[in-house]
């Protein structure tokens, strides 16, 4: 097989695979957008409740924005469509402020405290009632400083529509549909919380489907269903008009690689209710920053979305097996989307012995090289796990060799080169990882095949690869993998390929026509893989501009690129074997890798955009901080101010120096080692994630700090006044242990390194937040027991900013979202 053809078809037919790809991801609706009926779930009203949601602006909890402001426009939208509603059906509302307390797992384990958040929870049910309901939930609040359009007032102009749809259908619904428009998502899920552990709607709710966002717009990703419940699947296969869904997605997602949360755990967890988790996933880019606004998403995501949770509401209230949900709740499923037309689904019983049936075919194949006279079964069975080993060496020189790559640029201060650019990262880990995986084979063939047939080369390497693929397989059925099936595909395509073409091989070797037929055999894995790897890309690329400064993002990136460059090139190590010659590719791929190499470390390609139309921003966080630290007599025994700030990549600040000299990596903040969380105003416990930096040359002039707690007392400690957004830490002296506490379910839980963690939100109205601890101590306890710290957040109002943050943000370069915010940090001893 000449190299000048097999290599160019072998490039083509994969950049032809990734067109189409592509072309299935951007296509977000099956037809042409039509003029939507009365019953027709209608974009262009949906729109218009996303643009008056996201006018109201930033949407903290506890500020009037979001406790008043947006919570009087979603009433009004609701009464509205009450007064228009048909006679079959019926609409209650009903505004919940709970209270309550929860520990969860979630970035290393805290606590959470909340009071008086809102919810707006509206009832539609057939005239005469129903006993059971699902549950349509999204939330309106959003992080500070951001409109949050996508995250998550999309969502609610939907559920808006979709109420406004079923409330004018002349049919009637056998089963209620709950609308929870909650007001306190981006505060570690507590509105979810509050509704279903004390809303006394929660007890008819029979399943849910959340509507939540790790991008802008796009398409939204079924990423999460169950847990069990297979039945909630085929609801969704029966009734999507448009389905995107993937099992893979689903166990990435839980594996917790991935540093994000939904509502859908606080259902699964509290209320042990089952449910669809969806999510939009396209340009996370501008995921909780300013520039998530309406206008940035496209009409047809929400039709989409609308058509698709509408269908599917439309069906689990009509659902039989909705009442007796609990009689189908047995056995995980495998569901995935084919090209965004059609979701496949089975149970993952069933798919368990379709790919042990798959295996065992495969194995069967591989074994009738063994099952002939002895000399030439040993003989081939050398050669098998001879080129088996290479195969599994040479994908480990290649992950080796790329890392080093990765590792050399982020020490060179280039990291993130290919955020704006992700073709830079094809160029340079891409090219790297193909060009390994060629020299280790081309020096193979070489060194130790000099003499062998190559067909019978190409041959053994097939088989090699097939046998890879089997193991993989049996393996990941064996520990309940439910993404196994891809392994399938895997083995199933290329072995029947290798049967169907089997003669003309042996007869003619590597001929076109052997080509185009091997090639269209293996169509159905590398399509579906390289479907695959845009969503797995389109997901983690923009995570890694928000995954802290500890983690290397070019050691995460040129992983996944391995991998995929190893699963895809599986296939074709055989075509190295069957060219005549490799070194015009090898030189080709050195070449693009070498160029793109120095075209990084000159930093010509700059991590960050200000793009208008497609902006890629850095993000910051800048927090003025006053401390202070009190002895065991209630007495300051060290108090200051200054600004801490947190680029929340792994950059740090490196890129913002040359705009703000006095920002540099020589004011890293030194932990006090003697204070919970290194006396830091932390407002979730990510600590672990990041590389302080702190400016110490500004004060805050005025005073924000929380009343101090009382000193020597018994009674319950209390926090009279503060801002909505507090921390709480808490870290026994040594010797001490915290043994109980009034908060959650009364069991401590620490947070990573040990100290405990504990965030407090409210709204508007709240009462004193009471609370005790109780805790084990050795008689002798001069200095103290406990050490008990609360930070206090004003993300809103006048005390949000101070002059000297003002000042210090409008020097921020344009390519940054900088959000800041005043906080205090006070230490007690008891």
């Amino acid at each position: 097989l000449p190299e000048a053809r097999g290599a160019p078809l072998v490039l083509l037919y994969l950049l032809g695979l990734r067109a189409l790809a592509q072309v299935s991801h951007r296509q977000l609706l099956s037809r042409p957008l039509a003029a939507a009926g009365p019953r027709d779930f209608s974009a262009a009203r949906a729109r218009g409740y996303l643009d008056n949601i996201t006018a109201i602006g930033p949407r903290t909890v506890g500020s009037p924005e979001n406790e008043v402001l947006a919570v009087n426009y979603l009433l009004e939208q609701i009464r509205g469509i009450e007064r228009e509603s048909t006679d079959a059906h019926k609409i209650s509302v009903d505004i919940q402020r709970p209270t309550g307390s929860f520990s969860i797992d979630f970035l290393g384990g805290f606590t959470s405290y909340y009071a008086n958040i809102t919810n707006v929870v509206v009832k539609l049910e057939p005239r005469n009632g129903a006993e059971h309901a699902v549950l349509s939930n999204c939330h309106f609040d959003s992080v500070p400083n951001t409109p949050g359009a996508s995250d998550d007032a999309v969502s609610c102009a939907v559920m808006l529509e979709i109420l406004n749809t079923l409330s004018k259908s002349s049919e009637s619904l056998q089963h209620a549909v709950i609308f929870l428009f909650n007001g306190a998502e981006e505060n570690i899920l507590q509105a979810s919380h509050g509704f279903i552990t004390q809303h006394e709607w929660a007890k008819s709710i029979r399943a849910f489907i959340n509507l939540e966002a790790a991008g802008v717009g796009g398409k939204e990703l079924v990423f999460q269903t169950g847990p069990e419940n297979p039945w909630l699947v085929q609801a969704y296969v029966v009734a999507a008009k448009h389905p995107f869904a993937s099992v893979v997605a689903q166990e990435i997602f839980q594996s917790g690689i991935i540093p994000a949360d939904t509502d859908f755990r606080i259902y699964r967890d509290f209320g042990n209710v089952p449910g669809i988790d969806l999510a939009f996933i396209e340009n996370g880019y501008i995921y909780h920053t300013e520039y998530d606004t309406s206008d940035r998403i496209l009409t047809d995501s929400i039709q989409r979305a609308g058509d698709n949770i509408l269908a599917v509401l439309k069906y689990l209230a009509t659902s039989e097996k909705l009442a007796k949900s609990f009689e189908y709740r047995h056995g995980n499923v495998v569901f995935f989307d084919i090209l965004g037309l059609f979701v496949l689904a089975y149970p993952a019983r069933v798919g368990a012995i379709m790919n042990y049936i798959t295996a065992a075919i495969a194995f069967f194949y591989l074994s009738k090289k063994i099952l002939q006279p002895k000399s030439r079964a040993i003989h081939n069975l050398k050669k098998l796990f001879a080129a088996f080993g290479l195969t599994l060496t040479s994908w480990v020189c290649t992950l080796v060799a790329v890392l080093m790559v990765a590792a050399f640029i982020s020490m060179t201060g280039r990291a993130l080169s290919w955020y704006t650019h992700f073709y830079v990262s094809v160029s340079l880990y891409g090219t790297a990882a193909a060009a390994q995986l060629i020299l280790v084979h081309m020096l193979a063939k070489k060194l130790f095949y000099k003499t062998m047939n190559e067909q019978y080369l190409g041959d053994i390497f097939f088989d090699a690869s097939l046998m890879i693929w089997s193991i993989a397989l049996t393996v990941m059925t064996q520990i309940g993998l439910c993404s196994a099936f891809i392994c399938t595909l895997w083995v199933a395509f290329p072995l029947l390929t290798k049967l169907i073409i089997h003669k003309e091989f042996s007869q003619k070797g590597a001929t076109m026509k052997f080509i185009v037929m091997y090639m269209l055999g293996m169509f159905v894995p590398y399509l579906y893989m390289l479907y695959l790897s845009w969503t797995v890309f389109e997901m983690f690329t923009p995570v890694m501009g928000r995954s802290g400064s500890e983690i290397p993002p070019d050691m995460v990136l040129a992983g996944f690129i391995v991998i995929f460059t190893m699963i895809l090139s599986s296939y074709f190590i055989n075509f190295i074997y069957l060219v005549k010659s490799t070194k015009t590719t090898l030189v080709t791929l050195t070449t693009v890798f070498v160029v793109t190499l120095i075209l990084v470390c000159s930093g010509i390609f700059f991590p960050y955009s200000s793009d208008a139309a497609n902006p890629k921003p850095k993000r910051v966080f800048l927090q003025h901080t006053s401390r202070r630290f009190h002895d065991l007599d209630g007495n300051v025994i060290k108090s200051d101010s200054g600004i801490w700030i947190n680029g929340f990549d792994y950059n740090g600040i490196s890129h913002i120096t040359p705009h703000v000299p006095e920002i540099n990596d020589t004011i890293r903040t030194p932990c006090e080692e003697q204070a919970p969380f290194c006396g830091l105003p932390w407002i979730l416990p990510v600590h672990f994630m990041f590389r302080l930096t702190w400016i110490t040359c500004y004060s805050i002039e005025k005073q924000m700090v929380v009343l101090p707690l009382p000193v020597g007392t018994c009674g319950p400690p209390s926090v009279p006044a503060g801002p909505s957004h507090m921390s709480l830490y808490v870290r026994p002296r040594q010797g001490s242990a915290l043994s109980r506490w009034s908060l959650g379910d009364g069991s401590p839980v620490a947070s990573l390194g040990g100290d405990y963690f504990v965030f407090y939100s409210r709204g508007l109205h709240a009462a004193p937040w009471h609370f005790w601890v109780e805790l084990t101590a050795p008689e002798k306890h001069s200095d103290g027991i406990v050490s008990l710290a609360i930070a206090a957040h004003y993300f809103f109002g006048e005390d949000q900013k101070s002059p000297q943050l003002y000042a210090l943000l409008e020097r921020f370069p344009n390519w940054t979202f900088s959000s800041g915010w005043s906080c205090t940090y006070d230490l007690f001893v008891f």
